[in-house]
């Protein structure tokens, strides 16, 4: 890349080849799906560029062209990805009425990180509509959507962001290497390490046979559910912005401690940011917003959250992810704007009350992570239920996997400070104190790790 990167249209082109490449490793047959959205998504933005008026106004071509262009990628989106879920919703909705209708039934493979790309497809689209972003050129967009790194997993990257940044010359001298290596081990010590340890050893047997484990080994698994997808996609996502950034590319953070949030509204502030605000710029502002009222804020918020959870994945239990979410959100603004009118004045000490909603926050986002990680919404129940009310013995938890979870929840209280400084001291390091720091943790992770480690949870959606 850095050999190449002076010769700007052969370092564009080269490195697209590589990152098709990259997609393609396990299944060629999806990279022609791949260079299909970019030619659709970059067709479009022309097309749209053309029809806008004065100053990048919107005109009535262009706002039609927006809509095609949506209606054309969601088509695709939907057929790969939501065709059996909704054949199967049809069949099972036509037999409660008494009728037997069989609709036609297709072996559809889902393509990796379709959800993604998909939507870097239509934020370019529409941000050009917008006025907001002027085309890019063909082997400018051809990268941006396929550039390897955020490719299968996010984060979900503006080309307001990026495509400046391709037509830069950086000095590879000024790489930030220091922070990229830091967020490339620490990815792979939280993926291959924190996170195959406590689904090996908890979350997948407790999710697996819920009827088999007793109340303390259900609850504690749905903690350490909760640490594995963390660690699992915050992982993925260091190790795509550490290798964008060897590369000469910032990607936007995508986490920022979420466990320690006393809000969902905080929450989501903090777990995967990019989509949070692709979902509040392209979903919940066109719906309406705050606008028009609380009752019709209060059903943007949930309609979003609801839409968010169907993006996950084509199973009812992403729906009640979703709406726990969504109803969580309305929740605490209703109840906000009431105890500010019962009191006030602060009437609980600030620790405590800090204390009380972090518990409370936790606990519903881990309701919600009980429905997202289960196979069937009877099995959610039946994790439900067996925390309440189940007898079997518990005997999977033990003190390292308790101590492995309670140090993973205490890493979020870590100030963003610390960790800086200790970038920069890798950094002022020389370049043999570098390779020998990056080999040890290597070494560590290895040892530590298991043999084979799961694909990403996050390459699913």
């Amino acid at each position: 890349s850095w050999l190449l990167r002076p010769t700007y249209r052969l370092w564009l082109w080269v490195m697209t080849a590589l990152s098709l490449w990259f997609y393609g490793y396990t299944d060629a047959r999806f990279v022609w799906l791949l260079v299909g959205t970019i030619a659709l998504s970059w067709a479009f933005g022309q097309a749209v560029w053309r029809t806008l008026g004065p100053d990048g106004a919107a005109t009535a071509a262009s706002t039609q062209l927006v809509r095609a262009a949506v209606v054309a990628h969601l088509a695709v989106l939907g057929f790969f990805k939501y065709y059996g879920f909704f054949t199967a919703s049809v069949a099972d909705a036509t037999q409660a009425l008494g009728l037997h209708l069989s609709p036609p039934t297709l072996q559809i493979l889902l393509p990796v990180g379709i959800s993604f790309f998909t939507f870097h497809a239509l934020s370019y689209v529409i941000d050009i509509g917008r006025g907001e972003l002027e085309p890019l050129r063909l082997d400018e967009h051809a990268l941006y959507l396929s550039f390897f790194p955020h490719l299968v997993a996010g984060p979900i990257v503006r080309a307001s962001e990026m495509g400046p940044q391709l037509r830069q010359r950086p000095d590879p001298r000024g790489v930030p290497v220091g922070e990229a290596f830091r967020l490339i081990a620490a990815g792979l010590f939280k993926k291959v390490v924190v996170s195959s340890y406590v689904a090996t050893e908890l979350a997948d047997p407790v999710f697996g046979a819920p009827g088999a484990h007793g109340p303390w080994d259900l609850l504690v698994g749905v903690y350490a559910y909760a640490i594995q997808i963390y660690a699992d996609f915050s992982g993925y996502t260091d190790i795509a912005i550490g290798c964008a950034l060897l590369l000469g590319i910032r990607f936007p953070q995508n986490f920022d401690a979420p466990y320690r949030a006393l809000s969902l509204q905080d929450f989501w502030r903090r777990w995967h940011m990019t989509l949070s605000r692709w979902l509040r710029d392209y979903l919940y502002i066109p719906l309406g917003g705050s606008r028009g009222g609380v009752n019709r804020t209060y059903r943007n918020l949930f309609l979003t959250m609801v839409i968010g959870g169907l993006w996950h994945g084509a199973a009812f239990t992403f729906v009640v992810w979703g709406a726990i979410h969504g109803g969580g959100l309305v929740a605490e603004r209703v109840v906000k704007a009431w105890w500010r009118q019962q009191a006030p004045e602060p009437v609980v000490p600030r620790a405590l009350s800090a204390g009380l909603q972090w518990v409370l926050t936790f606990h519903i986002v881990c309701l919600a992570w009980v429905f997202f990680r289960a196979e069937s919404l009877g099995a959610a129940f039946d994790v439900l239920g067996g925390i309440v009310a189940g007898t079997q013995p518990s005997d999977l938890v033990t003190p390292l996997l308790l101590g492995t979870v309670a140090v993973m929840l205490v890493s979020q209280l870590v100030p963003p400070r610390v960790v800086r400084r200790a970038e920069a001291r890798f950094a002022a390091l020389g370049a043999g104190w570098q390779v020998a720091a990056v080999a040890a943790v290597l070494s560590l992770i290895d040892v530590l790790g298991p043999d084979g480690v799961a694909p990403f949870i996050y390459f699913q959606f």
